[in-house]
């Protein structure tokens, strides 16, 4: 069917001219009906123009379609591509994590492109003027929809989407690879059978052919990787000598460096012409990559391909594998996810992979199944090949999974509890009766229809449901008022950080700690950094980190004896990561790991600070605010203010500690000439004096007050706090011989503060104003006053 006679206002937004088979039985559910759409498809038979066919269709009603990509790399690509939209006077507008939003931008935009985790954030925050754009969407396209089972993800859009319809009820296009129980996908959806379309392997424009080959595993891991290299090697080896291309999945982005490096030695061993060294614009080209090692394989004409890469680099590699300039390309799982490059030779070297946060795990029947179907170039290859490689004991577990596929599940039953405080949290839940409703938006609902005995849903699903909502009440997460229900403070934070409950009450119960400690005096029962480190360390999103043998003894050296004793040995290596990293002295043994966990661990002590900043007095957050600051710059305590300066890293920092500069007010005495004598540019010496008086410079005033005071006399005095620099929120406190009087936020300006001098039973009495300041990770300003008692 050709597309100028379907859509001639839009032929030129699609890069072929006729429909094919696949794509011309879905156009009558997809053009000419209203319904939501469901389509189960074979990789490689073109359901991104599925998307695009429901894309036109809301804009030609002037609507806006929004497009939900599996990868942040994918959003980028259909950026690219839909120039072709831009071309006919459409807006493509990709929002994502890594980009500064306009909210201008994304209201006017014709086709949103996100992720699930984006659009998780815009749903929640739809109430505010920043992000009440996706409240407009008329049309949903969910690419790649058995991203619902994946573990991490599956449980994000699954609420995301169920959301999204309670907010504007869009239309739903769903698409995704074969799947066994697409009729569940449909039943959530609320797709009639019309509209619901299971298209099997005969539709694949190239067949495939996929099986499973064993490799004899022995007793080092090391030995293995090579054991199953030489075997993917010899699997790739015909279709390389006849001119094909061969793509191998390997488990780690390390490994797809070492594979690449390996490969090209054996490839020469065994006298395969590959590689176009005598291609001198190839050579100019490839002379022009900014990585050593791969600038050197790909002349080889073997590649490697991971998200560490630079993005020319990927870019780079992606088009000269497509050119088939390279022949043999090594990459990690997000390549099947993302960009599309088919080969006819595809191998899975790696079944299992490192998870810093769960140790070894097998990688995702999803991903399997996404890989595999990249094998077959249409238009080039007849046949695709693909296998996987795997010890001889799971050789029928891989079996089973290309005969039979994987039936998509649903992941919200194991934090049906979190996403159901989030959604009271953000106000789409208000009463008993929203909470079912809310429950039948789900594919957990539909799934636990369909299979009640997985789901153990023999009882009823709404009696499940009240247990929860029970729970939330007694762990102080949601009020409850007769049939009216409604967050708490704490509820609300644990829904904003996306916390685990047991780590939203962890943090709660070390507020109430500091509380306490202040109440008591500051000796007391003193909180102090390694206490936040402690609790974050034990949070309940590390509790799947182990730590390996070979790791144990640097554990042992950082933490010694000094942790507590409810930590496990893999959360006493996550507060080793982070008691290390905050002097930037990570032993080797951790650094693997270090980076992913370090990341968490950030967002966790975010969490924190501001659980303190609102359950706890003010100079808790602030504590809070310099680890934070420290974990991530990797700087001594004395530094950490530093930080603060905008255009001052953990290196500017360490070099301007050194020369004895320590805080902003240092930075600002020292003047140009004095950062120019610490080490820095003129240039950069200039910006950052400037960037440091934006920050708050703090005065603290005594006016008159008493240097004596007579016993059982009382006077009243005003100490005034003055900020001679940039605004910012702080906290004030006033102690009376480390005895707090009082405490209360401000935004500096100016402030007065009331101080009783009274006549007690003491010597003298010390008087302290300490000023913290809660967003920023500067030293808290403290300025005494002593007064004899006579």
């Amino acid at each position: 069917m050709a597309v100028g006679e379907v859509l001639p206002e839009f032929a030129d937004a699609f890069p072929f001219e006729r429909f094919n088979e696949m794509q011309s039985e879905t156009l009558p559910a997809l053009l000419n009906r209203e319904d939501n759409v469901v389509v189960s498809a074979p990789t490689a038979s073109g359901k991104t123009a599925l998307a695009e066919l429901a894309i036109c269709k809301a804009l030609q009603a002037g609507g806006t379609a929004l497009f939900l990509a599996p990868l942040r790399a994918l959003t980028n690509e259909k950026e690219s591509e839909w120039e072709r939209f831009e071309d006919l006077g459409y807006s493509v507008y990709v929002v994502t994590g890594e980009r500064d939003l306009s909210p201008r931008r994304a209201e006017r935009a014709d086709i949103l492109v996100m992720t699930p985790e984006k659009a998780d954030s815009a749903t929640r925050k739809h109430e505010t003027a920043r992000y009440s754009f996706i409240t407009d969407v008329d049309c949903c396209v969910i690419d790649e929809v058995h991203l619902l089972d994946s573990d991490r993800r599956g449980a994000v859009l699954e609420v995301t989407v169920s959301r999204l319809r309670r907010l504007c009820d869009p239309r739903v296009v769903a698409l995704s690879a074969t799947m066994p129980n697409i009729d569940d996908v449909a039943d959530w959806l609320d797709a009639p059978d019309e509209t619901t379309f299971a298209f099997g392997e005969d539709y694949r424009p190239v067949p495939l052919n996929a099986d499973v080959k064993t490799y004899s595993h022995g007793e080092n891991a090391f030995a293995d990787k090579y054991r199953r290299l030489y075997r993917a090697l010899d699997l790739a080896e015909p279709h390389i000598r006849e001119e094909g291309q061969a793509l191998v999945f390997v488990s780690s982005r390390q490994d797809t460096v070492q594979a690449a490096k390996k490969a090209r030695d054996e490839l020469t061993e065994r006298d395969i012409p590959m590689g176009a060294r005598g291609d001198y614009d190839f050579h100019n080209d490839a002379a022009d990559l900014s990585n050593d090692t791969l600038r050197q394989s790909v002349l080889d004409g073997v590649g490697f391909h991971h998200a560490g890469l630079a993005r020319e680099d990927k870019n780079k590699v992606e088009q000269w594998f497509k050119e088939g300039k390279i022949q043999l390309l090594f990459s990690t799982s997000t390549l099947a996810w993302g960009v599309n490059l088919p080969a006819r030779c595809v191998v899975i070297r790696d079944t299992k992979l490192h998870d810093p946060l769960k140790g070894e795990v097998d990688m995702s029947p999803l991903d399997v199944l996404q890989m595999l179907g990249r094998a077959g170039r249409p238009g080039y290859d007849d046949m695709g090949y693909a296998w996987v490689v795997c010890d001889r004991s799971e050789a029928d577990k891989y079996r089973r999974l290309l005969r039979d596929g994987k039936e998509i599940e649903s992941r919200l039953a194991g934090e049906l509890d979190a996403h159901l405080n989030a959604e009271i949290a953000l106000g789409t839940i208000r009463d008993i009766d929203d909470v079912m409703s809310w429950l039948e938006t789900t594919f957990y609902y539909a799934r636990a229809k369909s299979s009640p005995d997985a789901y153990d849903a023999g009882s009823d699903l709404r009696e499940r449901v009240s247990e929860e909502l029970s729970a939330l009440v007694a762990d102080g997460f949601v009020e409850r008022d007769g049939l009216h229900v409604e967050a708490t403070r704490l509820g609300q934070l644990a829904s904003k950080f996306y916390l685990r409950l047991d780590t939203a009450r962890r943090f709660a119960d070390l507020a109430e700690r500091c509380e306490a400690a202040a109440g008591d005096g500051d000796a007391a029962d003193p909180i102090g950094a390694g206490d936040l480190l402690a609790t974050v360390a034990g949070a309940t999103e590390f509790d799947s980190v182990s730590a390996r043998s070979d790791e144990q003894d640097a554990v042992s050296a950082v933490v010694g004896s000094d942790a507590p004793d409810e930590l496990d040995a893999g959360q006493r290596k996550v507060l080793a990561i982070l008691r290390s990293g905050m002097t930037g002295t990570t032993p080797t043994e951790l650094k693997s790991d270090a980076w992913v966990i370090r990341q968490n661990a950030l967002r966790l002590l975010a969490a924190l600070r501001e659980f303190l900043d609102n359950l706890a007095p003010g100079r808790f957050a602030n504590l809070a605010c310099r680890v934070e600051a420290r974990v991530e710059h990797g700087v001594s305590d004395d530094a950490v203010g530093l930080t603060a300066i905008d255009g001052v890293g953990s290196g500017r920092a360490g070099k301007l500690a050194a020369a004895g500069l320590s805080s902003p007010s240092d930075i600002i005495r020292a003047g140009v000439s004095g950062l120019v004598s610490a080490g820095l540019p003129e240039g950069v010496a200039e910006q950052v004096a400037a960037n440091a008086r934006d920050l708050p410079i703090v005065v603290v005033d005594w006016g008159e007050f008493p240097e004596t005071i007579a016993a059982g006399d009382r006077d009243m005095r005003e100490v005034t706090v003055a900020n001679n620099g940039g605004g910012t929120r702080a906290g004030l406190r006033v102690t009376v011989n480390g005895r707090e009087m009082t405490a209360k936020p401000a935004y500096l300006g100016q402030t007065t503060l009331p101080v009783a001098v009274f006549g007690a039973d003491a010597d003298d009495l010390t008087f302290t104003v300490e000023v913290t300041f809660p967003d920023q990770p500067l030293d808290p300003v403290t300025s005494s006053r002593t007064v004899d008692v006579q």
